[in-house]
């Protein structure tokens, strides 16, 4: 009787430990499929490939990683870099439910995610795209008037390889490698740079959509020193 009763006591700790989340025992609940189709709230900041920097780190490798240690990463805050937090399930699930309590004074403006299991299948896929054993989030093609997450700009079309830029009172008249010329008002243009390896080459600034009205684009070139270079002053 007495090893009976122990039996079932050992089982309720267990099921305690699961419902509070004891260290590992929700992490198999999580399912990567599900979430990396969740990440692309996240995908918008950030890439899962290694090296890629967006308005935040890449997150490749991302599992066992020191907080604000990415090699390259010129952004962090002073707080995500003196956190002294190590990724892993449970500082995730901390942080994706609420970043700004979980390290506070962060500069990341994202108000977490509410669900439970969302979170669990976000952290799920993370560690996944660590392990090798996750295919990325596919990105979106940009283009003159398009939308979506940065292209692999060395690879741009005729229509987005910028051949040159004319400016007249309000107005910038940039004409593309196909020929036309596009009438942008000069407010909504805005002028950009990506050394990436998925930047523009050299002498060969692109045109991509940004705002969902379609009426804004940004002009990325390979380095600030193409500017001048590029844009012209003339009426005529």
């Amino acid at each position: 009787m007495q090893s009976l009763h122990s039996n079932y006591r050992i089982a309720g700790i267990i099921l305690c430990l699961l419902l509070t989340g004891f260290p590992g025992a929700l992490a198999a609940q999580g399912d990567p499929k599900l979430g990396a189709a969740n990440f692309g709230a996240c995908a918008a900041c950030h890439s899962i490939e290694p090296g890629r920097h967006m308005t935040g780190p890449s997150l490749a490798g991302l599992w066992g990683r020191k907080a604000g240690s990415v090699e390259n990463f010129l952004r962090y805050s002073d707080a995500m870099k003196n956190s002294g937090v190590t990724w892993d399930e449970q500082t995730l699930d901390k942080w994706l439910q609420n970043p700004s309590q979980f390290i506070p004074h962060n500069e990341m403006t994202f108000p977490g995610i509410k669900e439970h299991v969302a979170r669990q299948e976000v952290i799920a896929y993370l560690k996944a795209v660590s392990e090798g054993k996750a295919p990325s989030v596919p990105a979106q093609r940009g283009g003159m008037m398009g939308g979506g997450d940065m292209p692999n700009l060395k690879k741009a079309e005729p229509d987005s390889v910028v051949k040159s830029i004319r400016h007249c009172r309000d107005t910038y008249f940039v004409t593309t490698a196909d020929g036309k010329t596009h009438k942008v008002w000069e407010f909504n243009l805005r002028f950009k740079t990506d050394s990436s390896a998925n930047g523009p080459r050299p002498g060969k600034p692109a045109v991509v959509g940004v705002g969902m009205r379609g009426d804004r684009v940004a002009i990325v070139f390979a380095a600030p020193l193409e500017f001048g270079s590029f844009v012209k002053q003339s009426c005529q």
